[in-house]
């Protein structure tokens, strides 16, 4: 499921319709929604002649020109989302346009040998200098999307590990891929959501994960937290990075697994916040 404004111009525009694979489950008064479907096409379907806001304008041209990158990564899932509904209007939702708007355009300051290699497998526009400075790891800090139905403030409030230890029923499970780019062979950049539907709650983890080999490691992490019969959803928002050199005590095999590697990657940046949907 895209948001509003993707479906009124992709819908509008004709595209052929590919398989989609969408699926939704009711939790108490959540709706739950998840869509997947493909990849984005690498070429113009208009011989280059898309102009935004025009009917017959090409997914891709649509997201390079509101993006305003350079370029893309290698796979972009325009289509695939997580969409949370609240019989109130709250509406709680993940999406690849938005979790790209966040690739933090200021020129990355991380100088390796295949970084020159990786700008000659992309077309000649990406090593150009456009409007924005641009980071081609595509790291991201997307936290998710939410309407004005949630109201969000800090808080001291942790979420409870030891409740999600727990063993109970998993009434639903996906794991969603919303961008992925090799960066040549050469590592992996990739931001995906999972989410968790258990009788006692449900639980999502947004997570960004970069790895340059032999260079460094990124892990951005937001997790959210409903503990049923709550009006309200715990967030935790986590940015680890390290180099490698400073985790050489970590065993080669667990830097390719960022969910065995957090606990060993140094936290830059964490907060907590409370979304209050049941006013």
């Amino acid at each position: 499921m895209t948001s509003p404004l993707q479906n009124s111009i992709l819908d509008d525009a004709g595209i052929p319709r590919l398989p989609v694979n969408s699926e939704s489950v009711k939790y108490n008064d959540w709706n739950i929604k998840y869509t997947k479907s493909h990849i984005l096409k690498s070429i113009c379907t208009n011989d280059n002649k898309c102009k935004l806001n025009e009917t017959d304008c090409c997914e891709l041209c649509f997201y390079n020109f509101t993006l305003e990158l350079p370029c893309l990564p290698d796979m972009v899932f325009p289509r695939n989302s997580l969409v949370l509904t609240h019989a109130n209007g709250a509406v709680l939702e993940f999406n690849t346009m938005e979790a790209l708007k966040r690739v933090m355009n200021t020129k990355l300051d991380l100088k390796v040998a295949f970084a020159e290699e990786w700008k000659e497998t992309r077309p000649a526009e990406c090593t150009e200098v456009k409007t924005k400075p641009f980071d081609w790891t595509f790291s991201s800090d997307y936290q998710g999307s939410h309407n004005e139905k949630i109201k969000i403030e800090p808080t001291e409030m942790k979420i409870d590990i030891t409740k999600l230890m727990k063993r109970e029923a998993i009434i639903f499970y996906q794991d969603i891929t919303l961008f992925e780019d090799e960066l040549h062979d050469n590592g992996i950049s990739v931001s995906s959501v999972k989410i968790r539907v258990m009788p006692s709650g449900f639980f999502i983890l947004l997570r960004y994960f970069l790895r340059v080999d032999n260079v460094m490691v990124k892990i951005i992490d937001t997790r959210f937290h409903l503990e049923a019969g709550n009006k309200f959803i715990l967030k935790e928002f986590t940015h680890r990075e390290a180099k490698v050199e400073e985790l050489s005590h970590v065993p080669p095999n667990l830097l390719i697994n960022p969910g065995d590697l957090e606990k060993h990657v140094p936290i830059k940046v964490q907060t907590r916040e409370k979304l209050t949907f049941g006013e």
